[in-house]
């Protein structure tokens, strides 16, 4: 498990979060993250990255400044089953 959340984090999602994929939880809710968060700008906001962790069972990004699209590289994430993302402006 990998939970930040209500810490004030700024600025980007890295996209070596993709390399901790026995991550089962990634709680990175109610912080300030923002903008496009891949290494393309015009990929999106959140890593594409994010497709590798399969063991992912809860991904929560709400309430953050997250603008774009949503890649569809969450579709990857078979174990997911749950998936918070409201209070961004995702797109997608």
């Amino acid at each position: 498990n990998l939970q930040l959340e209500v810490n004030w984090l700024t600025g980007r999602i890295p996209t070596e979060i993709g390399q901790l994929t026995a991550l089962t939880r990634l709680s990175l809710q109610w912080n300030k993250l923002t903008g496009r968060l891949c290494v393309a700008p015009s990929a999106g906001p959140i890593p594409t990255e994010i497709g590798r962790l399969t063991a992912l069972k809860v991904l929560d990004l709400h309430k953050n400044g997250l603008t774009g699209p949503i890649p569809t590289q969450l579709s990857h994430l078979t174990s997911l089953t749950d998936l918070w993302m409201h209070k961004n402006q995702l797109s997608g």
